[in-house]
């Protein structure tokens, strides 16, 4: 559990043992949902999370350096996700030229894990922000230190038609020629989809089915989830971490966890203090300490 919102939790439930905490009913009972509402958050009780997920990581302050951080944390949740037997299913990415992303969508399917438990989402979604890694750069030929950072968005798979409403007037749609599979034409017509939501400037790209009308209705899908998670992060004063525009904002002192290489080898979360020498191994998707 969050520390911080461990203590939260503690000082609310230090308030309702007061003798005089039923005095201002409407006060107590904020107090008493607020604690409801703290307990689902750190405990995954929140409404999407017996779901799978949606995730994506952005490539931040770093260039080649962050585009290929960004392909080893692909492949260290890929890993994870094999390890737990759950499906990688790769919606959209933009390699570099450096055989990086600059970004990556692709959906985690927990087609494993026991009906009315959680899901991808539940379990994953903590692990949204920024990842920062410190290594020598195998891209500097004076083999010198540089550090790198990754956003990683996660947003719920499905959420309910009634939670977002798009109008036609408000989306932008572009095709373009599909780059991932779908069949032997898949390049001779163009079935890959990005979606733009221009009030809030959103954007989504799909490109893993095999019809223009398949990647259409999946990038509404997806446009909805973001739009959703949008809605909680402007409640939450955290429209930050939604916007890829804020990403060189977020770098230094916002991030979630450090990957340290050199000088010494650390994994370090800084949110709830939990940290291992043993960085291969984290790499290698075992991610369950920090879960």
């Amino acid at each position: 559990m969050n520390k911080e919102i461990s203590q939260k939790i503690k000082d609310l439930e230090a308030e309702t043992l007061k003798p005089d905490f039923w005095k201002n009913k409407e006060k107590a009972q904020k107090i008493i949902k607020e604690i409801k509402n703290l307990k689902e958050k750190s405990v995954g009780g929140g409404k999407y999370d017996k779901g799978d997920a949606v995730l994506t990581l952005f490539s931040g302050a770093g260039g080649d350096d962050a585009e290929d951080w960004t392909r080893i944390l692909f492949k260290m949740y890929r890993k994870f996700a094999e390890k737990k037997n759950w499906e990688i299913k790769i919606l959209h990415q933009h390699k570099s030229e450096h055989n990086g992303f600059k970004n990556i969508t692709f959906e985690v399917n927990g087609k494993g894990l026991p009906a009315g438990r959680q899901g991808t989402y539940g379990i994953l979604k903590n692990e949204a922000g920024v990842h920062r890694l410190v290594r020598i750069s195998p891209f500097s030929a004076k083999k010198l230190r540089h550090t790198s950072f990754c956003l990683l968005e996660v947003i719920p798979k499905l959420v309910a038609p009634e939670e977002v409403e798009i109008s036609e007037k408000d989306i932008k749609i572009e095709l373009s020629r599909s780059s991932g599979p779908g069949g032997q034409n898949v390049n001779k017509r163009e079935t890959a989809v990005r979606i733009v939501h221009l009030p809030t400037n959103i954007a989504v790209h799909v490109e893993s089915e095999r019809s223009q009308g398949q990647n259409k209705e999946r990038g509404l899908q997806l446009l909805k989830s973001k739009l959703y998670k949008y809605k909680l992060s402007q409640q939450e004063k955290e429209k930050e971490s939604m916007k890829i525009s804020k990403i060189v904002e977020a770098e230094w002192g916002h991030q979630i966890r450090s990957y340290v290489f050199h000088p010494y080898k650390l994994v370090k979360d800084h949110r709830t203090g939990v940290e291992t020498s043993n960085v291969n191994s984290v790499l290698d998707g075992n991610l369950d300490i920090f879960l």
